[in-house]
């Protein structure tokens, strides 16, 4: 079993966690600074093979009611883009307040707001990774597409 990989797209950074190699358990790994989709495709190609990752989960922003909005889309045509650069599986999750909850984890941690933008985004992937690995283990299959 390889490793998974989670990313938590956003316009200006994208955070990224990796599962350990049972696939139980998710870590945040970095914050990627976006300077543009192919030096982004191709960063993260390189951590792909770097720990012989399997799987890349990315992140699915969908509306409150379910729906797919402009942000879910700009998710949908990047794991389209990044499929055929990779020796993985691309699948997406749904990551609804995923930062929220990372936010309010960073506060309750008594985390300055200078410091929590540093760390937002991989702990947002990390949320994101582990409830993926928790559904799976669980066979339940919410939240996947």
């Amino acid at each position: 079993m390889g490793r998974i990989i989670g990313l938590d797209l956003g316009t200006k950074r994208i955070g990224v966690a990796i599962s350990d190699e049972s696939q139980a358990i998710s870590f945040a790994a970095e914050t990627i600074n976006v300077i543009g989709i192919k030096a982004s495709l191709s960063h993260i190609a390189g951590l792909v093979k770097r720990y012989d990752a399997d799987r890349v989960i990315i992140g699915l922003p969908l509306n409150m009611n379910g729906t797919k909005g402009a942000q879910a889309e700009k998710a949908l045509n990047f794991a389209k883009r990044l499929q055929p650069k990779i020796q993985a599986e691309v699948l997406t999750f749904d990551e609804r307040l995923t930062t929220s909850q990372g936010e309010r984890i960073l506060i309750s941690a008594d985390m300055s707001r200078k410091k929590r933008k540093k760390h937002i985004d991989k702990l947002a992937a990390q949320i994101m990774l582990q409830a993926y690995l928790d559904c799976s283990r669980n066979k339940n299959g919410n939240g996947f597409s």
